[in-house]
């Protein structure tokens, strides 16, 4: 009998091998040593996902990590034949068994037929495939339960190219403050409205808050400096998180800003519990300044509020007023932050998110000024969703979230509400956040079912009595990205880009439009790609980067123009005209 092995399925008898013959950032990739082999696998995210995009296009329809198909199951492959073993045969099954490999003809005896090779693989094709393989099968082997239905390619369409393209100035250089890339850890732009004019402030994680004044910056607030505990490791997400001014500050002169300290300096507000090892602290503080104008800091800071964080990666992230809010608004003086899960899932503690009870995965909102929160120091506003009910915590906004990176309004409807959520392996999202509402994580990624006691490198169908949780208005999976750089609805002067939300992916600085203005939460809208035109050139930044990381973020000023900032280098660009492709630019 013999059988027919479809073209490109590669990894089916590469899984049989295993089945039947077992032997029990400076541009460098991530690495992991594993198995009896000594195998090293690259396991850095881009490469895993370069990886499972090609094993999406040749592997996926005859191969599932925790059950034989039409191919075997490939859980613990690479653990156990060796690395060099497993390129050579993907290359030349034939010649391998040719040569009388034992492994090789013992399969070509059971199947009688050969499998394809695949000579025209690179070696970084071979790195990224079998990284994904090995992080795929490991998260398998690993899983307290065997689920079936494991979706590798959420969003099979690909995104269309958008026929608009920005057009990019270069209006800023921040000092580097590393020897390295990313030369500077740029995190957030902000433009304050004041009577004399606008201000521009820009933050660099490792502890510096600039201010812009045309081509040049000088350091405003140096926190590393008045922060004796402050801690900032690059590729860590540590150090100076995110800022923002008091709307009125010309008169109160109160700044917010959050850092990093390491674990234990002072007794958490938020505590993990006793049995869980405390990884780091984050910390949000008032800064007030003697005189708003000056442009330099001088005054006095408090601490508002201290969370006990599980692991290095996702803690407090955006720290925003609403910027449309008027005095006589509601949500005037309010401030929003995002607190993200710690790094539970890594940590194997899901019951720390997603529950209204933990301040973990959420966005909260307090007031600064107030005193009625536990430990004094803010104020808990009376419209918040858990206020008086006795259901969860009086602080929390929304909740649901991984890592709820970036908050923005929209112009047009000031209760509109951004927020963007980086996901795990499979799932980048922007949902439309309303209070008192679940946006799902740590059970669901995107609009898929996660299980983080299952495989957690990929998400599954939704169930039939799916309910209880929002969904994202936009979404992408990682075959377009890595994770969201959330952006801003555009209300500035460029027509064609009125009403559209902007945003991009980090690592890959990938730019996105989407056209939010009719959408509801339960729907998706519909996004494209876009190029932009630099120095007379239309390019992407991955290529104006030479493929290097990206570290995409963006910013908006005081009359609604959009700005862009790469880590990398340190450069921040301002979009000064959008046209069509067609369209000379002016």
């Amino acid at each position: 009998m013999s059988f027919f092995i479809p073209k490109g399925h590669v990894l089916m008898l590469l899984g049989l091998s295993f089945v039947f013959f077992s032997c029990k950032s400076n541009g460098e990739k991530d690495i992991a040593n594993t198995g009896d082999q000594g195998n090293t696998y690259r396991q850095d995210e881009l490469s895993v996902q370069e990886g499972m995009q090609l094993f999406n296009t040749h592997c996926a329809s005859c191969h599932d990590f925790n059950a034989n198909n039409i191919g075997p199951s490939l859980a613990g492959v690479t653990g156990e034949v060796d690395k060099a073993w497993l390129i050579d045969f993907i290359k030349n099954p034939k010649h391998k068994i040719e040569a009388g490999d034992v492994r090789g003809v013992r399969l070509y005896e059971t199947y009688s037929t050969y499998m394809p090779g695949f000579e025209h693989f690179s070696q970084d094709d071979f790195e990224a495939l079998l990284g994904f393989v090995h992080k795929y099968s490991e998260a398998e082997k690993k899983s307290k339960r065997k689920r079936s239905g494991a979706i590798t390619d959420p969003i099979p369409e690909k995104i269309t190219q958008s026929n608009l393209l920005l057009v990019l100035e270069e209006v800023l250089q921040v000092p580097a403050s590393a020897d390295h890339h990313p030369k500077a850890r740029i995190n957030k732009f902000f433009a304050l409205p004041t009577p004399e004019g606008e201000r521009q402030f820009i933050a660099d994680l490792n502890g510096t808050l600039f201010e812009a004044k045309e081509s040049t910056v000088s350091s405003y607030l140096d926190m590393a400096g008045e922060l004796p505990n402050f801690i900032s490791v690059p590729g860590f997400g540590t150090g100076l998180g995110s800022f923002d001014f008091h709307p009125n500050f010309d008169e109160s002169g109160l700044l917010f800003t959050t850092h990093t300290e390491p674990a234990h300096t002072r007794k958490a507000d938020f505590p993990l519990p006793d049995s869980l090892k405390v990884a780091l602290q984050w910390v949000l503080t008032e800064w007030k300044a003697e005189d708003p104008l000056s442009s330099k800091f001088k005054g006095t800071k408090r601490e508002l509020l201290r969370v006990d964080m599980i692991g290095s990666a996702h803690g407090f992230q955006e720290v925003s007023f609403n910027p449309m809010a008027k005095k006589e608004d509601a949500d005037y003086g309010h401030l929003y932050l995002g607190v993200g899960d710690g790094g539970a899932i890594y940590a194997d503690q899901p019951q720390l998110v997603g529950q209204k009870d933990q301040i973990w995965g959420s966005v909260i909102r307090i007031d600064p000024l107030g005193s009625n929160s536990d430990n004094g120091q803010y104020g808990i506003p009376s419209d918040n969703p858990f206020v008086g009910n006795g259901e969860g915590i009086p602080e929390i906004w929304a909740y649901g979230f991984r890592n709820p990176h970036r908050i923005s309004w929209d112009v047009k409807d000031p209760r509109r509400m951004y927020v963007s959520n980086i996901g795990r392996h499979s799932i980048e999202e922007v949902n439309l956040v309303e209070k008192g509402r679940h946006y799902g994580w740590p059970n669901r990624e995107g609009t898929f079912l996660f299980d983080s006691s299952a495989n957690t490198e990929v998400v599954y169908p939704l169930p039939k009595d799916d309910e209880g949780y929002d969904y994202p208005i936009i979404q992408y999976d990682h075959d377009e990205g890595n994770a969201v750089s959330g952006g801003f609805v555009y209300h500035g002067t460029l027509e064609k880009l009125q009403g559209k939300y902007l945003f991009g992916d980090i690592p890959r600085g990938t730019l996105f439009i989407a056209d939010v203005d009719n959408v509801t939460n339960g729907h998706q809208a519909i996004i494209q790609k876009m190029e932009f035109l630099f120095n007379g050139e239309t390019t992407t930044f991955d290529a104006l980067l030479g493929g290097a990381r990206v570290d995409l973020r963006w910013g908006m000023d005081s009359t609604g123009e959009l700005y862009l900032f790469t880590k990398y280098d340190g450069k921040v660009y301002k979009v000064v005209n959008c046209i069509a492709k067609d369209a000379p630019s002016t």
